[in-house]
């Protein structure tokens, strides 16, 4: 076992919080699970793999997993959302990590997935994500979405071998529910930042993101899938302009 605490910040969660706790078993004795009100059956599915449950409200990403780290049994944070497991060679890693420095932070390889469809290009493609971190240092910000880490300029960034399997969604449709309550919270976000929008940029940014994904990213190499993932971030982008037009003429 490995002395760190894996905290998971869910709500409804209940199609995938099973199979995510059960990659960690072996890895730690320090599994948490806080969740924002599920009404799913995700608080059960938790309860019934042993897995510490904690209810509480919610306050944004970045606030709500700074809230569910101090929760925890250890100081180093595997911090994953519910739809996040990790393979084998990634625990094998974690397993054999000394972590006896609090200056380093370690970064994880993912593999996206659109159902069963293994994300290889597009905006999904070659995604990297640091996980693995020491509270006593490092914490997220308070970003109500799109949450990162403060990570001091002297720290060492290590990436792991191994993936995290990340389970986007069931099928396109709830990915397009997803990324549409996305762009209304990145919305308000960016008006508390006092950016503002306009018709230009609203279309431009919609077309652009398009051509970046399918195209430079060669999105197109994961068939229809890689299409449909980069038409919806298409129109998030442009529904994310659009909305932070509204909160400005507001």
């Amino acid at each position: 076992m490995q002395k760190l605490s894996v905290v998971i910040v869910s709500k409804n969660a209940a199609t995938v919080i099973g199979e995510t706790i059960k990659s960690f078993a072996g890895l730690t004795d320090d599994v948490l699970v806080y969740d924002n009100g599920s009404t799913d059956g995700t608080q059960e599915i938790v309860k019934s793999h042993g897995t510490k449950l904690f209810e509480g409200s919610w306050e944004g990403f970045g606030k709500t997993k700074n809230k569910a780290n101090a929760l925890a049994k250890f100081d180093w944070i595997l911090s994953l959302d519910a739809d996040e497991a990790i393979d084998e060679k990634l625990k094998k890693e974690l397993l054999a990590l000394d972590l006896a420095d609090e200056t380093n932070v370690y970064e994880f390889r993912f593999r996206n997935f659109l159902g069963n469809k293994w994300l290889r290009f597009g905006e999904w493609g070659n995604d990297k994500h640091t996980r693995l971190f020491n509270r006593r240092r490092i914490k997220w910000n308070e970003a109500e979405v799109h949450e990162s880490l403060i990570v001091p300029v002297e720290t060492r960034i290590t990436r792991l071998k191994g993936y995290v399997l990340h389970k986007t969604a069931v099928d396109i449709h709830e990915y397009k529910q997803k990324m549409m309550g996305y762009a209304v919270l990145n919305a308000e976000k960016y008006f508390k930042q006092g950016k503002r929008s306009n018709s230009m940029m609203m279309f431009l940014s919609a077309i652009f993101s398009f051509i970046k994904n399918y195209f430079l990213k060669l999105g197109f190499l994961d068939g229809s899938t890689g299409y449909h993932c980069a038409r919806i971030n298409a129109e998030y982008t442009f529904l994310k302009y659009k909305k932070l037009m509204e909160l400005s003429k507001a």
